[in-house]
This record gives structure tokens, C-alpha cells and sequence, in this order.
């Protein structure tokens, strides 16, 4: 569905409600630099933010372990869970100083369109699909695509494996057949049986990692079976089989085998938003070695001559189903390029 577009009117006052926003944050800053002064903060020591309250965040500091409260000063701009700090010691509050620069953002659209990070420093995204609601190729290439636009691995957990029946057997077969046979990895998992949760666990290990993937696949399931100290609320999936969203908080975890976890709603709506039509095909990993071959500088991969493209769907290095998710996806983006 496309977006409504802003009158000047509307972007005007945006723009000003912005701005307003800025000058209380420096504001605030100030009162919070007034109270502690620079002789009651301690010294500069490395940290990672573990929650964001929207003001201030949880900053743990990377040596101890400890977790203290901090304000931020607003020249910082926007500070999200994952991101590497510095910060120095006070009391009541710490404060955050600095900012390491980010390896790697999750990114998705604020009410006004614009984008905004809700994640830093991400190593892995695990897409989470199941039996019931029923997988869709189309919807794991989409999240497949989106993170490899960001250079993120992504994996795919085919989790509530004991629910899977004669209906559904012959599809996630064909997900397993398909998505390892492009290198890559498909754990099984079932978060009630407990099976499959020791070669997620070793994946995931030595890692910060966030879960993807649409309602009722069982991710809070799964979160609370890899954390058991953690009481994430498991909303049941209806007898229509259909799933609602029960996640309410945001904070990275400390998984006891290793690794680490960002949760939150925002997180695991991630999807494609704004990428270009080049970085869709590249997307797609096992086009990447045909991309730049066509005759054609500005082929389309529909009906050229000498496209290297159907050339290799020809040959059987691209599946039929992969090209139609691929052109599926760049009408949706890109309406007139498919």
C-alpha cells in the first residue's frame, strides 16, 4: 500500500515538532551535565547499551558486566540496543560520552516514512518460519534479501517441527531442499519438544543475533526455551492458525550457551524497506555470478536476447521458483522494473 504524501502544511509541522524535540533533549542534557559536573563522573570505560528507554538507556559496562542507567547527550543522535559506547560513571545516572561507529543497523520505516534504526551491530538474522502459518517462499526470499542488502547472515529455523503433517510434509521438505542447497543454513527446532535446540544454540553462539519472522511462528516460544530466566510472554496461536503479536519489551540477552539476543516487535517486523532494484537481484545469491553478463546494459531478465539471467535458468542455475520471487518482489519495490 503506498504512503500518503505529506502537504507542506503536515511536513512543516513535523519538521517543527522535530526540532522542539532536539531543543528539550539539549535541554535536558544540560540540567543532566549541570547535576553531575564533570569532577562527580568517573572515568571513560567501553560499554554496550542493553535497552533503550526512549530518554535514557541501560548501558553494562564491557568489563564488569555491570548494568547502569545513563543519560545521552542529543549530539550522539539516536542511540539504539547493540550499539558500543563510551560512558562514564555517576550517580544516580551515568552518562554516554561517544559512540563507536556501527557495523552493522537494522533500519525500518518511522510513522512519516522516514528510516530509522531500531538495532546495531547485528551479527545473524534468523528467520522463523513453521508448518501452520504456512510458509511462504516468496516471504522467506523477501527477509533472505533484506539482509543480504545489509550484510547480515541470515538463517532459516524451521521451528514447531513436531506440527508438521501430511499436508504441509512435502513443502518444508521442498524449504530444506532448496534454501541449503543455496548454502544456507536450515536448523529444525521445536521449542515444546525441545529437539533442534542444540545446533541453534551452537549457532548462535559467539554471536549477537535477532529472530525474524510473521506472527505465530513460535519466536517468543523459542526465546523462552534459549532463555529460561526470561519470562517472554507466549501468546497461543488461534484455532484458525493464525498469530498475534504478544512481544511488548526490547533488551539485548545474555544466552547462557553463548551469544547474545535483541528482542523486540520492531525488530521482528523487519523487512525490505527502500532497496534498490540492483541490490534486489543481488539478493539472490546464486544470480550474483551472472549479474553484469547480459548483452543488454539495462536488461530487464524477462525477455532480452543474450540475458544472462534466463540464460542460467536455462541451464538449471537458477529455479524457476527463485526468478518469479525475484520478480515478484521488484514489482512490489519497484512497480514497472519487473
Amino acid at each position: 500500500m503506498s504512503k500518503r504524501k505529506l502537504t507542506r502544511r503536515q511536513a512543516w509541522r513535523i519538521e517543527k515538532i522535530q526540532k522542539e524535540r532536539e531543543e528539550r533533549a539539549a535541554k535536558r542534557d544540560q540540567k543532566a551535565d549541570d547535576k553531575l559536573g564533570e569532577s562527580n563522573l568517573g572515568p571513560e570505560q567501553s560499554g554496550l547499551i542493553v535497552t533503550h528507554y526512549g530518554t535514557q538507556v541501560m548501558v553494562e559496562d564491557t568489563a564488569t558486566g555491570v548494568a547502569k542507567r545513563c543519560h545521552f547527550r542529543s549530539n550522539l543522535g539516536g542511540l539504539v540496543t547493540g550499539d558500543k559506547v563510551a560512558w562514564r560513571d555517576g550517580n544516580p545516572y551515568g552518562v554516554v560520552v561517544a559512540r563507536s561507529e556501527r557495523d552493522t543497523a537494522l533500519m525500518r520505516p518511522d510513522p512519516y516514512g522516514a528510516m530509522k534504526t531500531v538495532a546495531a551491530n547485528i551479527d545473524r538474522i534468523v528467520i522463523v518460519i513453521a508448518p501452520y502459518p504456512e510458509p511462504h517462499f516468496n516471504l522467506i526470499d523477501r527477509y533472505l534479501v533484506a539482509a543480504e542488502a545489509i550484510g547480515i547472515e541470515p538463517a532459516l529455523v524451521v521451528n514447531k517441527v513436531d506440527l508438521i503433517d501430511d499436508q504441509q510434509r512435502a513443502k518444508v521438505e521442498a524449504i530444506y531442499a532448496l534454501y541449503e542447497g543455496l548454502g544456507y543454513q536450515v536448523i529444525r527446532a521445536s521449542a515444546k519438544e525441545d529437539a533442534g535446540l542444540a545446533p541453534l544454540r551452537e549457532y548462535l553462539a559467539h554471536f549477537i543475533s535477532v529472530f525474524v519472522g510473521q506472527s505465530g511462528v513460535g519466536k517468543s516460544s523459542l526465546v523462552n526455551a534459549l532463555l529460561p530466566d526470561v519470562n517472554s510472554r507466549v501468546g497461543e496461536l488461534s484455532e484458525k492458525q493464525t498469530g498475534t503479536h504478544t512481544t511488548t519489551s526490547a533488551q539485548l540477552y545474555h544466552i547462557p550457551s553463548g551469544g547474545d539476543l535483541i528482542d523486540s516487535p520492531g525488530i521482528r517486523e523487519f523487512g525490505l524497506w527502500h532497496i534498490e532494484a540492483e541490490d534486489v537481484l543481488a539478493g539472490f545469491k546464486e544470480f550474483r555470478p551472472f549479474i553484469g553478463a547480459c548483452k543488454f546494459r539495462d536488461c530487464s531478465h524477462t525477455v532480452e536476447p543474450g540475458c544472462a539471467i534466463l540464460q542460467a535458468l536455462e541451464d538449471g542455475n537458477i529455479s524457476p521458483g527463485r526468478l518469479a520471487s525475484y520478480r515478484h518482489i521488484l514489482a512490489d519495490l519497484h512497480p514497472g522494473r519487473a
